[in-house]
């Protein structure tokens, strides 16, 4: 049999049709693989496909042979992620808020790679991604990357702090940078939040990641160990607010410029705001869950 053009990818070809092609509720018969293959360029007789599927296994693929009738039909058996854990972090990516629409929808389909075909299809149309509340920051991962390695190497940080105004700008919250230690991150609330000692405070600080600019690792080292020791990271988290539920209603909100951020954080930078006689104040309109909690 001649070989074909791509004939040195024929393992990793066959292990791309393996797990696109099947998975625990769809197989393939032998003549399909040679077909599959042959598509790539990769020719092969049935006893070297036979070798072949057995040195899938070592390299983590479990190929599992099922006679059914009269003939053999072959799938791969356990993967690096089970459809059911693939939905759950393509859940976790489409409801955080920290992760841009964009790199949302670049990481689901990396993730929809992992599948089958037939598993890919699922999580498609599980995709939601467009219209939900998402930060616009698209440096954050960047960000964390920094504070993570402060963190490791015990150096503080400098950074911009940035909030909303009523022009659904974000501007500096003050001229002067900021300088911390950082000692954890969280994800609360959607969205992560930077964990950090303030010297001049002298006291635990919580920062929105996604509201951070231009960051840089210093070289003194952290302060503020004592103080995050007795830090309870758990019950500083539960002070955060939410909306329980209840029936969706129309409102209109007044409130004090300073606010603004508030309001854009919770839902989103296409909320109406509208000026008012009143001075330094500003109003909206916005649909609640109407509960106590939001009373």
């Amino acid at each position: 049999m001649p070989k074909g053009s791509n004939q040195k990818l024929k393992l990793y070809y066959l292990s791309r049709i393996m797990l696109e092609k099947t998975d625990d509720e769809h197989m393939i018969t032998m003549p399909e693989i040679k077909e599959a293959l042959e598509a790539y360029g990769v020719t092969a007789d049935r006893k070297s496909l036979y070798d072949d599927l057995q040195a899938l296994e070592v390299l983590g693929i479990e190929v599992i042979g099922e006679k059914v009738g009269r003939n053999y039909y072959y799938h791969v058996g356990g993967k690096a992620f089970e459809i059911a854990e693939l939905k759950l972090l393509v859940d976790s990516i489409q409801s955080s808020k920290f992760i841009t629409e964009k790199k949302s929808t670049e990481l689901i389909k990396k993730l929809t790679n992992m599948a089958s075909v037939y598993e890919a299809a699922q999580l498609r149309r599980q995709v939601v991604v467009h219209g939900r509340v998402k930060t616009m920051n698209e440096s954050i991962y960047y960000f964390v990357d920094d504070i993570h390695r402060a963190i490791a190497e015990n150096k503080k940080i400098s950074f911009e702090y940035m909030k909303w105004n009523e022009e659904k700008k974000l501007v500096r919250r003050k001229d002067t940078l900021y300088v911390v230690s950082p000692w954890a991150l969280t994800w609360d609330d959607e969205n992560y939040y930077l964990i950090a000692y303030d010297d001049a405070a002298e006291r635990i600080k919580h920062f929105r990641v996604d509201k951070l600019k231009s960051i840089q690792v210093l070289e003194d080292r952290r302060t503020g160990k004592d103080a995050f020791k007795a830090f309870d990271t758990a019950r500083y988290a539960k002070m955060s607010f939410g909306m329980f539920g209840g029936k969706p209603t129309k409102v209109r909100i007044s409130f004090e410029n300073d606010l603004v951020g508030v309001f854009i954080d919770r839902f989103g930078r296409d909320i109406p705001i509208y000026s008012t006689d009143r001075e330094g104040w500003s109003e909206t309109s916005v649909e609640v869950a109407m509960s106590d909690q939001f009373l």
